[in-house]
């Protein structure tokens, strides 16, 4: 039978809540970089994990005694369900939703914010623009609610931070996996992990994938490799050194554009789901990046632990495109105006981070003192080219519409932004957990930054201009909160967080003579929750919040020259989750959230915030029918939303259902169907821009064998 209590303690959770365990239960977990220390075994007692296990916390805090919405998935979930990618994940992830983000990165909206850049790997930053693979995780956690504390910068609806698997002293293993799904795409992966001695292991996970779906000419090739090597160089130091090789070369696939219809806002162009909108030859994105990182851990006493991380990652990054960008659908067969560009971007990131956690007692209360920094360097090169159509001598032209699309020859040709940028910080942070009272806990802490941005804006250089840009922003950025339990398994809390972004924007590249003057932008969090063990296998989770965005900017996602100041917006909204063992045999993870995002001000004031769909609900449910045989079922929905604070495009609410059937051969074979759009819906679950917008699956299904040595 699969393993139900760690399914259970890592399935998605709304407010952070992991339960599962009697209350008089121990465990032994098996050695883990995932947390901020690393252990030979971690021994649990009573039904709480502790934060250890969880590389966004970096405190040693029982999971129901954080005051902050926190959801978990676990390897487990991301195998069972069969998920691929983060926005399989999100789908299930109460507040969340995915953005196309022009077919070449992942996107997501938080509370009712957009970002391409609020990834996190193993605690450090991951910023660039790319499809994040999932092939050697150990988990993802995801934070929802500003939180500079924690993560500096950006952040301003919440983060995703991916936890890699790390070595297991004491063990050797190997398994294997392969898939292949209804469009042809496929892909295997493998994961060993072997002893080099009493104390020191390796483990490297490898994948390759073949990337197929159900558009028109769209294809791919992805794959990567993971070494990691751990040496324990006493009872009280580990030293973990990491690096990551990934490539990823596919096409870029921006979606069907918007027409227009009577009496309303415009909707997506139906009857082409599967219809490219670009050139099968140019559409395409590549990815090159290296990643190494090197971790150590000591403690000093059993009141005093640290950790030091230095993490260099060097990423490649092109992609280019024909895209739609405007539809007229008031002649038969309608004119499609089609544009494009070619980007490139090189950036190199050193980071060190280092945190010293120390737990005593003052008289009455006891503490938990957080004390950390952080500096970084970034160096980014980028360049944006545009593309010609010979018969227009222009950027756009516009061609009857057909299906497949007959395009216009064209190149690319002119240089349009030519900029090299230069991020230097340093953050200082400080956190105290005061207990307070038996069931009284109280978090208060801040954490101060120096943003240093240059950039070099290589085609402004004229004789009265140097073409250089800077600024220097200074935040200080509080949190605070305060937990209440009137019982052992019920606790309530209530929290303020903030954090900021530059000016710059989160890719650095929106500094100008105009953006350079402006204070960046300043999020606020207020939340309350509620935590409650049902029993030991079923906890029901909510949280109630208000999200405050100051003044951003906007830019046009069909002309990035163009950029707009929003006064602001703000998200209200609530989430709810149920979470465990219903029975011994049946599990169940459904959510729903509430989102309501307006903007504030300027020519859209009393719009809904862009891609912030005001229902979404999911549900999974997994029946364990006998020792061998499982079955699951999942639905989500999604509202309709706006794809821009513009509102001008209305995307329409959508159901979809999945299913999945397991079976073990052995205790080391398995193999598992999953089912995915079970009744063939047609919808769009992501949009770019108002012309740019992602259809969804037709009814496919993936076969997946399992094995381990």
């Amino acid at each position: 039978m699969r393993n139900k209590l760690a399914l259970c303690l890592s399935t998605v959770l709304a407010c952070g809540v992991v339960t599962g365990m009697a209350a008089a239960d121990s465990v032994e977990v098996a050695p883990t970089q995932a947390g901020d220390v690393i252990h030979d075994v971690i021994r649990v007692e009573g039904r709480f994990l502790s934060l250890d296990q969880i590389n966004s916390v970096k405190t040693p805090t029982p999971i129901i005694d954080v005051p902050q919405s926190l959801s978990i998935v676990s390897a487990d979930m991301i195998e069972n369900q069969a998920f691929t990618n983060l926005g399989d994940i999100l789908r299930y992830t109460p507040g969340l939703s995915i953005s196309q983000g022009e077919g070449h990165r992942d996107a997501i909206n938080i509370r009712g914010n957009q970002t391409t850049a609020d990834f996190f790997l193993n605690g450090i930053r991951d910023d660039v623009q790319y499809f994040r693979p999932l092939y050697n995780l150990e988990q993802v956690e995801i934070l929802r609610g500003s939180n500079a504390l924690l993560f500096g910068r950006g952040g301003g609806g919440g983060v995703i931070n991916r936890v890699t698997k790390s070595p297991v002293i004491g063990d050797s293993f190997t398994s294997v996996s392969s898939s292949i799904d209804t469009f042809g795409a496929w892909q295997v992966t493998a994961d060993t992990n072997i002893e080099t001695g009493d104390t020191a292991a390796v483990r490297l996970n490898g994948f390759y994938e073949e990337i197929d779906n159900h558009r028109d000419f769209y294809d791919g090739t992805r794959y990567g490799l993971n070494p990691t090597a751990r040496f324990d160089l006493s009872d009280d130091t580990t030293v973990v050194l990491f690096y990551e090789y990934l490539n990823d070369d596919r096409t870029v696939d921006r979606g069907v554009p918007s027409v227009s219809v009577a009496n309303g806002p415009d909707v997506p162009l139906e009857g082409y789901s599967d219809t490219f909108f670009g050139d099968p030859d140019e559409n395409l994105t590549t990815l090159e990046a290296h990643i190494f990182r090197a971790r150590a851990d000591h403690t000093f006493s059993n009141s005093l632990r640290g950790n030091v991380t230095v993490q260099f990652a060097d990423y490649d990054k092109l992609y280019q495109n024909l895209y739609p960008a405007g539809f007229d659908n008031s002649v038969n067969p309608g004119l499609l105006t089609l544009d494009g560009y070619q980007d490139r971007t090189d950036r190199q990131n050193l980071i060190v981070q280092g945190n010293l956690i120390s737990e005593f007692t003052i008289g009455p209360f006891a503490h938990t003192l957080l004390v950390g920094a952080e500096f970084g360097n970034q160096d980014t090169d980028n360049a944006r080219i545009d593309n010609i159509f010979a018969d227009s001598q222009d950027d756009r032209i516009t061609i009857a519409l057909s299906d497949p699309l007959v395009v216009p020859e064209f190149d690319f040709v002119p240089l349009v932004r030519d900029r090299s940028s230069e991020v230097s910080f340093t953050s200082v942070y400080i956190q105290d957990q005061i207990e307070i009272a038996d069931n009284v806990k109280l978090i208060i802490g801040a954490r101060y930054d120096e943003f240093d941005v240059s950039v070099l804006d290589h085609l402004a250089v004229n004789a009265t201009d140097d073409g250089r840009r800077g600024r220097v922003d200074e935040e200080i950025s509080p949190r605070l909160g305060v937990i209440y339990k009137p019982a052992e398994h019920v606790s309530f809390y209530a929290s303020y967080s903030e954090t900021f972004l530059p000016s710059s924007g989160d890719q650095f590249l929106t500094l100008s003579t105009t953006t350079e003057d402006l204070e960046p932008q300043v999020f606020e969090n207020t939340e309350i929750g509620a935590k409650w063990d049902i029993s030991s296998g079923l906890s029901f989770t909510a949280s109630l919040f208000q999200l405050e965005r100051g003044q951003f900017t906007s830019v046009d996602p069909d002309d990035a020259s163009i950029v707009t100041t929003v006064p602001g917006s703000t998200t209200e909204g609530f989430e709810l989750q149920l979470v465990g063992d219903v029975t011994d045999r049946w599990f169940v993870s459904a959510g729903y959230s509430y989102l309501n995002g307006e903007v504030e001000g300027g020519s859209s004031d009393g719009n809904t915030t862009r891609q912030t769909p005001e229902h979404m609900i999911s549900v999974w449910n997994q029946y364990q029918a006998t020792e061998a045989l499982a079955v699951a079922l999942g639905v989500t929905y999604q509202d309709e939303f706006f794809v821009r604070e513009d509102n001008a495009v209305l995307v329409p609410d959508f159901t979809r259902v999945d299913a999945a059937v397991y079976y073990d051969f052995s205790e080391t074979t398995g193999i598992q169907l999953n089912i995915e759009n079970l009744l063939d819906e047609d919808y769009f679950p992501a949009a770019h821009s108002n012309d740019n917008i992602s259809t969804g699956k037709p009814l496919n299904a993936r076969l997946t064998l399992r094995h381990t040595f």
